[in-house]
Order: structure tokens, then sequence, then C-alpha cells
């Protein structure tokens, strides 16, 4: 960063000499220099701008430029043919007309720069119209680690992206003085080496950085508008503000939601009761993917495995919770282990005792 800023500062410089140098013969020193660099400025302001646009919008404004350049070019051939005395009207009408229809080209290319298919080109943007299939990481999702496990069994396609800003973030959280953050932030570096060694995932570091924009989330969203791209995440508030703005986002929750398995009403299901439920007489057990099932008449059978009927099942935002009820009746009986395993002992005594009897 600090070479880019040095190599601006230089750029600025050397526009400022050479207008000095360059200046017209009645114009002062000063206000040639300043001029000069005001031009450099100018030009890098551009630039960054330039540098945080898509390539679709990039060559929508170049488009654009070019139309307007031409359609001015037509009109100042039309006005050159008039036959007027007043050739200086003609250039300052040749002027305007130059001004407002690049004006006017550049910015229906930019908003009009991303329906182009670059893809459908082929050759050089071959592989700039596929930038729909990067995926950007935010930290959270990292952290979580269940991104890891997704991108193993391969059903995430093409580039895994991963911003320069969230690295500095994950490097800030395990550098923390709190124990619990740093051991969070250790497992989001571990998340990512682990990706990284994946031989069906490529993934990119991206360099691109805000500095007028402070919160990470949007910074995730300003980067995603120029990758034109989806955001990969298991923050909620980072979802809504995404939608608002225009961007996809992946959800791991959603899909863990989704990926749950089906249950219908009057099913039965083997459950271990773990503990108490709120209401009277209930028990609560966790399915393998931590799925709530409140189970009534269960209370007295905390730490054992039954078999329930399920009742009803409630989706909400956090998840899915599984009501079920408990019947006695509908019970088979399972020996204990300890029993089974004393069953044969208690067999061979009375066999020894009818040899002890023979033998004697």
């Amino acid at each position: 960063m600090l070479d880019f800023i040095l190599v601006r500062v230089i750029f600025v410089l050397v526009f400022g000499f050479a207008g000095a140098y360059f200046r017209p013969p009645d114009t002062p020193y000063w206000a040639a220099a300043l001029f000069g660099a005001a031009f450099a400025v100018m030009a890098i302001f551009l630039e960054r701008r330039f540098a945080r646009a898509s390539l679709k919008r990039t060559l929508g404004i170049t488009i654009g430029v070019v139309a307007g350049l031409f359609c001015a070019a037509l009109v100042s051939v039309v006005l050159s043919h008039l036959n007027t005395d007043n050739s200086g009207s003609i250039q300052f009408v040749q002027i305007v007309c130059l001004l407002v229809l690049v004006y006017f080209g550049a910015n229906i290319g930019a908003s009009k720069g991303e329906l182009l298919n670059l893809g459908a080109l082929g050759g050089v943007f071959k592989d700039a119209g596929s930038q729909s299939n990067h995926k950007i990481l935010d930290t959270s999702v990292i952290i979580d680690g269940r991104i890891a496990d997704i991108a193993e069994t391969g059903f995430l396609e093409g580039v895994l992206v991963i911003p320069q800003f969230v690295l500095h973030e994950l490097q800030m959280v395990a550098d923390s003085q709190d124990s619990m953050k740093r051991t969070r932030g250790r497992r989001g570096l571990d998340v990512l080496q682990r990706i990284q060694k994946m031989t069906n995932i490529n993934v990119q570091i991206a360099e691109e950085d805000f500095p007028q924009v402070r919160e990470v989330d949007m910074k995730l969203i300003e980067l995603a508008k120029v990758y034109h791209c989806k955001i990969v995440t298991n923050d909620f508030n980072l979802n809504k503000v995404a939608q608002v703005r225009g961007v996809e986002v992946l959800n791991i929750n959603e899909l863990t939601n989704s990926l749950k398995p089906v249950v219908l009403p009057g099913e039965l299901m083997r459950v271990f009761i773990l503990k108490e439920g709120k209401e009277y007489n209930q028990g609560v057990a966790y399915l393998d993917d931590g799925t709530m099932v409140v189970v009534d008449n269960a209370r007295r059978m905390i730490s054992k495995t039954i078999d329930i009927s399920v009742t009803s099942v409630l989706q909400t935002t956090a998840g899915k919770m599984i009501f079920g009820k408990f019947d006695e009746r509908n019970q088979s009986p399972i020996a204990p282990v300890a029993n089974v395993a004393a069953a044969p002992q208690a067999v061979e005594r009375p066999a020894r005792r009818e040899q002890a009897v023979g033998e004697n």
C-alpha cells in the first residue's frame, strides 16, 4: 500500500514539474505547476474509480465513450458544412456537443455494462465472464469451519475468494488477549489452511481494499459488487444488509436447516432423553444434527433411550423443533447389557451342580 502511495506522489510531482516546464510564455510557474498537479490528481481519482469498477462496467463505459465521440464527430461534420461566418460559435457548439455526448455515453455505458455477457464473447473474456462463480468468504463462516466440510464434498463450484481485510481480521482475533477469541481466530486460520490444501478447490486472495469503508461487512458487499459474485456467510445481519444492497448471499445456516431430515407427524423415532423439559412431565432429546426433540410423558426416562411418536414439527428461524409423545405400551423391553452378560453364568451354574451330583 505504501508503494502505491509513493508512486502516486511521484506521479503528481512529475506532472507539476512538467506543467511548470512546458508552461505558456505568459503563465506563472506556480500556476502551471498547480495545473499539472491538479491534472495528475484527477487522473489518480479516475484510476481509483476504475479499479473498483467491474470489468463489465469498465467495458460499458469504454463503449459508451466511443459511441459519444462518434456521435460528436458526426455533429461536428454537419456543423462544419453550415454556411455561416460565425466560426467561433460553431466551435463552441462542437465542444459542447463533444462534452455532453461523451458524458451521456459514459453514464449510459456504466449503467448498462452489467448486462453484457462477456462469456459469450469467448477468448480473453471467457474467464472474465465466469467471475460470477466466485464466492467470497467472510470471517464468521471461516471461523465456523463447516465451509471446509462443504468444500471437501465437492458441492462448491468456482473460486473461493479470501479478502485481504478478512485475513487481517482473523489475525487480529487470533492475537487477541481473550483466550476464547484467540482460540476462534486460530481455528479460522486452520480452516483456511485446510481449504487451501484441497486439490478440488481454487482459493484466491483478493488484494482489493476500500479505505473509505470501515466496517468489514460493508467492505465485503463492495467487493462482491466489484467481482459480481456471492458472499458465503452465516451472519444474520450481513445476510439482510447484503440482500438490501442487491448482493446475493449463501447462508450456511439455511443450508444446514434444509438438509435436516424430514419428520412427519405419526412417525416413530428412537431418541435419548437428555434432560428435563420446561413443562410438566416433559423430557428433552437432541438428534445428531442438533435438532431439539421435546417429548411428553418422558420426565422419568432421563438418561434412557426410548421410542416416541412424533406429534408435530415446528420450523422457526433458529431451526427445527420436533414434538413427540412417549407411550410405555409401545415400548419393547430391552434387557440391560449387565443382565445379558450375566445370563450365561446363571445357566452354567445349575449345569455344574447337576454334573457334581452325578459324579458323587
